[in-house]
C-alpha cells in the first residue's frame, strides 16, 4: 500500500542517482566522422539525471535528498555547492578521493542535443553506500531512481523501497535489462518512447507489458498513461525549444513531486509537462527548471 502524505508539509522525496559536470557544446553543425567543424558556444554546467531531477524536484517545492557520489575535485565541489544553492540536502552524497567526478559531453545542436557520458564517481555508488543513508529512504514519501549508477545498487535500492513500503519511480536512462520483479515493485516507470519500445515487449492484447505502471515521455507530444486498456496523451502547452537536455529530467522529478503530494496520475502529469515545458526554455539542463511560483 503506497503512503499517503502528511497534510502541511512538504513532500520527502529522495533522488538515488548520478552526479555529472555537463560539458556543452554549442553548434549549428554537428562533425561527421574524421570532420572538424566549427562551433558557437562552450559552456560547463552543473548536470546528471540524478542531480538534475534532485534540483527541479527542490525547486518545485519538495523537501529533497540526494544519495550518490562525487570526486574529490574541483568539479565535485561545484555540484555539492549548487545543490546546497538549490536548497537539495547533501548528506547521502560521498565524496571519492582517487575517482574524478562523472561527466557528460553534450552536443546541442539544431534544438536537439547528443550526449556521452563518464561515469567517474558515480560507478562508485554501492549497495554499502546506499545501505548507510537507508533512513533517508525510510523517511521518504517517494523515491526516484535511474540507471546511471551501477545496475546492483539500482536493485538494492529498489529493494529497501519495497522493504520500507515506500513507493518508488523507475526512470529507465539509459536503456539497460532489469528483471521483471524490480519492474514489478514500482509504482510508477517512466521511460520516453525509445526506452519503452526496447524495455517492455508487447503482449497479444496489444498492450505493452506493465502498461499499468508506465508514464511515457513523448517529447514534443507531451506525455501518456494507460487507463482501461486505453493509451491516453497529454499534451504539453506550446513552448519556445531551445535546449532539451533537462526536459526529461524536469518530467520526472515534477512527476514525483505530484505523486508525493497526492495528485492523481493524469493531475501530475500535466504538472509535469507544464514543468518540463518551461525547462526547454534555456541553455542546460539545470537553467530553466522552473520554481513553483512559475507554474502557477
Amino acid at each position: 500500500m503506497i503512503r499517503m502524505v502528511k497534510p502541511m508539509r512538504k513532500p520527502k522525496v529522495t533522488i538515488i542517482g548520478s552526479i555529472n559536470m555537463d560539458l556543452v557544446t554549442i553548434t549549428d553543425e554537428v562533425a561527421m566522422q574524421g570532420e572538424t567543424v566549427h562551433g558557437k558556444d562552450f559552456r560547463t554546467l552543473h548536470g546528471g539525471k540524478g542531480a538534475n531531477q534532485a534540483v527541479a524536484a527542490s525547486r518545485l517545492g519538495a523537501d529533497v535528498s540526494m544519495i550518490g557520489k562525487v570526486g574529490d575535485d574541483d568539479f565535485g565541489r561545484s555540484m555539492l555547492e549548487n545543490f546546497e544553492a538549490n536548497g537539495v540536502d547533501i548528506e547521502g552524497i560521498g565524496i571519492e578521493k582517487d575517482t574524478p567526478s562523472g561527466i557528460a559531453n553534450i552536443i546541442v545542436s539544431n534544438k536537439d542535443n547528443r550526449i556521452i557520458i563518464i561515469a567517474g564517481a558515480n560507478g562508485k555508488v554501492d549497495r554499502a553506500h546506499v545501505d548507510r543513508y537507508a533512513e533517508i529512504i525510510r523517511e521518504s514519501d517517494i523515491v526516484l531512481v535511474q540507471f546511471e549508477i551501477p545496475m546492483e545498487t539500482v536493485k538494492h535500492a529498489i529493494d529497501i523501497c519495497s522493504r520500507e513500503n515506500v513507493p518508488v519511480i523507475i526512470n529507465p536512462a539509459p536503456v539497460t535489462a532489469l528483471e521483471d520483479a524490480y519492474f514489478e515493485a514500482a509504482a510508477y516507470i517512466t521511460p520516453n518512447e525509445h526506452e519503452r519500445a526496447k524495455l517492455f515487449k508487447m503482449r497479444d492484447d496489444g498492450l505493452p507489458e506493465h502498461h499499468e505502471k508506465l508514464i511515457t515521455t513523448q517529447g514534443a507530444q507531451g506525455a501518456s498513461y494507460f487507463k482501461d486498456g486505453r493509451e491516453i496523451i497529454l499534451p504539453p502547452k506550446n513552448v519556445e525549444v531551445v535546449d532539451t537536455t533537462g526536459a526529461g529530467d524536469t518530467f520526472n522529478a515534477a512527476f514525483a513531486v505530484a505523486i508525493a503530494e497526492g495528485k492523481d496520475i493524469e493531475a501530475a502529469i500535466n504538472f509535469a509537462n507544464a514543468a518540463a515545458g518551461l525547462a526547454v526554455g534555456k541553455i542546460g539542463a539545470q537553467n530553466g527548471m522552473p520554481k513553483r511560483e512559475d507554474l502557477q
